[in-house]
Formats: structure tokens, sequence, C-alpha cells
């Protein structure tokens, strides 16, 4: 039975930061690649921030979609979705594919940050602070100075992301618990994927979830930073196709 593959996005992006690895997903599994509310083309709502209203919303996809079960995964916040999925509703998780992710909590200044970067883009109207300080970090050495078309291109995404949408996203990822014991309670294959050069995720940070995942494992990909999905595609895909083809 081919496996349905929910896979959801970063920080502030949305679906279309799959695309260049989608046509070399798509056989081995049946893809599904929702935006998260307020980003691409979902409506933001009236929900308070939460994680929980995130992972609620792709269950409804999956009640929509007439889905009984689905490997879940995410890049980034798309990975915190998928944590606190597995923690709400983990009748519905198959395995989960965990991306330049992290299981900690926010210590209490990061915490600060994100409530200070809410604050701004919803008081300037504007997500130029998102673009000067977020944005920088997303992408590793490698495609910096060689990939002049992806820099422009997550450049882009960040720019059209509005503000009411960062504001959520932010508050909703400050509130997120440690998800270590989640993970260690999963019944559920899972797979860890790091870039290299990840200047958010370290490649300890991702090794520590793997160990933690009954059966988990994990694949670092060289050349690749914070979204490896977007920088390195080809690398990103084999990983998950052979680790698919293995359940």
């Amino acid at each position: 039975m081919t496996p349905t593959l929910v896979l959801l996005p970063a920080f502030p992006l949305w679906s279309a930061m799959y695309d260049a690895a989608r046509p070399m997903l798509g056989h081995g599994c049946a893809l599904v690649t929702p935006d998260l509310r307020g980003f691409g083309g979902a409506p933001l709502g009236a929900a308070a921030p939460s994680l929980a209203v995130y992972a609620d919303d792709v269950v409804r996809l999956l009640d929509d979609r007439g889905v009984d079960r689905a490997v879940v995964g995410g890049t980034s916040m798309g990975g915190y979705v998928t944590m606190a999925l597995l923690r709400r509703h983990p009748d519905r998780v198959a395995g989960v594919v965990l991306i330049d992710t992290a299981a900690a909590a926010d210590a209490e200044p990061a915490r600060q940050n994100r409530e200070r970067i809410a604050r701004t883009v919803l008081e300037d109207g504007s997500v130029e602070v998102v673009l000067s300080e977020v944005f920088p970090r997303l992408l590793g050495d490698t495609t910096e100075h060689s990939r002049p078309d992806v820099v422009e291109r997550v450049r882009g995404w960040v720019a059209a992301a509005a503000p009411e949408s960062v504001a959520f996203g932010q508050r909703a990822m400050a509130g997120r618990p440690d998800s270590f014991e989640t993970l260690r309670g999963a019944r559920v294959p899972g797979l860890v994927i790091v870039g290299e050069e990840d200047r958010i995720t370290s490649v300890d940070a991702a090794q520590a979830m793997a160990e933690v995942l009954p059966g988990g494992q994990l694949a670092v990909l060289p050349g690749s930073g914070h979204l490896s999905p977007v920088e390195t595609p080809e690398a990103f895909a084999f990983a998950v196709s052979g680790w698919l083809s293995g359940l």
C-alpha cells in the first residue's frame, strides 16, 4: 500500500519550498504538501497562536482526504508541528520525518526574542525585521556562495509573508513544550534530517532526536543549511525515499 507523506513547511515559508524535491518524492508515496494557516494560500483565521492549532489543521486535512494515518514530516516550524501532532493525535501518525528542526523548547531569551519580532512586525506592518534577522540564518554557506537563484527565491518567499501570520508563527513557536519525551514515547519509525551547514539546528541536536526515537535514523546532508529541501532537493529526496522504502 502506498503511504501518504505529508510535508509541512518551515517558517515563514509555504508549500512551494518542496517544489524542487516533489518530482523525486512522488513515486513511492502519495505526497501532500499543505500550507500552514496564514502562509501561502491558507487563511490565518481567528484562533490564538499555538502549534496545536496547526496540528489540528493537519488532522482535518487527513479527514478531508479520507486518510486514517500518514507519515508526517516538516522542516523547522513544520517539524515542531509534526511533534505537536504526534503528541496530540498519535493514532494518525504512521511515521515522522523531522527536518532541520529541534525537540527542545525555547530558552527564555529565545522566547522573548520571538515576542519582540512578533510585536515588531505588527507595529511596523512589515516583515523587514524577519528579512534582516531571520533570513540570513536560513541558508548554508554553500548556497550563499554558489546558488544565487536559491538565495533570491528564499528571500522573495520571506518578503511575501504577512506580518499577522509571522506574529502568529513566532508566538506559536515560543509557546511550544519540550518534545523529547514525545519522541521517546513514539511507537512509529522516524527519520531526522539536518543540513551539515545548518546555522539554527546543529548536527548534535539532530543526533539527539534520532537517538531518542525508537529505531530513529539520522541523515546529514552536505552543502545544505536550514532549508535542506530547498538547498539540496536531490539529497533530501534520496534520504526520504530510501527511508520510506524500508518501512
